[in-house]
């Protein structure tokens, strides 16, 4: 059985960041949803391949958010992966901390919401001037196991503007 669904928040400048499994993934993709709308997010930065949300009962999760006024942006990456080079991260990083600036909420999406998800939230704290180790810290506070491999960890404090 999966883990049950949470969405771990922690601030990150005066927005809220924060990280959640796929919904559904215990066959409950209605109640997670209800959960992720009651988060209100702004931005949902999902993690996860299209085949690999169809296989886990997600089919419908763009649409859903669509229907509950939350933006989706979708950046696949391989479960226990790093972004490929030619991925989007610019674009959706500079929509993220857009949000966070005005005080909204990001919440990053991924199988189990803890390596990819991680990956990406850590990123965006590191982004927003976080001494690494220490948002490191901070995240595994609120979501223990978040960035679950040394190359997400690794992406995650790449130089800002340097190679990902």
């Amino acid at each position: 059985m999966a883990d049950p669904f949470v969405i771990a928040a922690l601030p990150c400048g005066p927005g809220t960041l924060a990280l959640c499994p796929l919904p559904g993934r215990g066959g409950a993709f209605e109640a997670d949803m209800a959960q992720i709308r009651a988060f209100a997010p702004d931005l949902l930065v999902s993690m996860t391949e299209t085949a690999e949300r169809t296989a886990l009962g997600a089919t419908e999760l763009p649409q859903a958010l669509a229907r509950a006024g939350v933006g989706w942006r979708h950046f696949p990456v391989t479960d226990f992966g790093t972004p490929p080079p030619d991925a989007d991260w610019a674009g959706i990083a500079t929509d993220a901390h857009r949000i966070l600036a005005r005080g909204g909420r990001v919440l990053t999406q991924c199988r189990g919401g803890l390596g990819r998800s991680g990956m990406v939230a850590l990123r965006l704290m590191i982004e927003a001037g976080e001494d690494p180790d220490a948002a490191l810290a901070r995240l595994r506070a609120v979501r223990p196991g978040a960035v679950e491999t040394d190359a997400q960890a690794a992406w995650a404090r790449a130089p800002i503007g340097g190679p990902t």
